[in-house]
């Protein structure tokens, strides 16, 4: 594998990026955390069903692919990918099959990190 410093500035620059605009609607609006969460994955679905989410994935690599916006376009893909396969029922199992690998990580490490640490109220 050929070490380019270029790929983790690409990487580094899109993935900031996103989480700029991330920022600034935190900072601007009266959005809540979770609606700007929404939005992002709503935003990468619609980018990757428009086609316009991979050439971003390939010119930054994790930069696109580990934001939010990038679980959206994953969703996207298997979704089109299983209703090409399975037809209108790919529309319904498609984004959990290409997505499932990444939530049942998530939710395993959210299951080990509680039981490492003791969760409690902010005051």
């Amino acid at each position: 594998m050929k070490f380019e410093i270029m790929q983790y500035v690409r990487a580094f620059a899109v993935g900031g990026a996103i989480c700029l605009i991330g920022q600034i609607l935190v900072d601007k609006t009266k959005l809540t955390p979770a609606r700007i969460l929404t939005s992002f994955v709503v935003a990468g679905v619609l980018l990757g069903a428009l086609g316009l989410y991979e050439p971003i994935v390939k010119f930054a690599g994790a930069g696109a692919t580990v934001p939010l916006t990038g679980f959206g376009n994953n969703l996207a893909k298997g979704v089109k990918k299983a209703v090409e396969e399975k037809g209108l029922l790919g529309a319904f199992t498609g984004g959990f099959t290409a997505s499932s690998g990444g939530l049942a990580a998530a939710v395993f490490f959210g299951y080990l990190v509680s039981l490492i640490f003791k969760p409690g109220a902010k005051n």
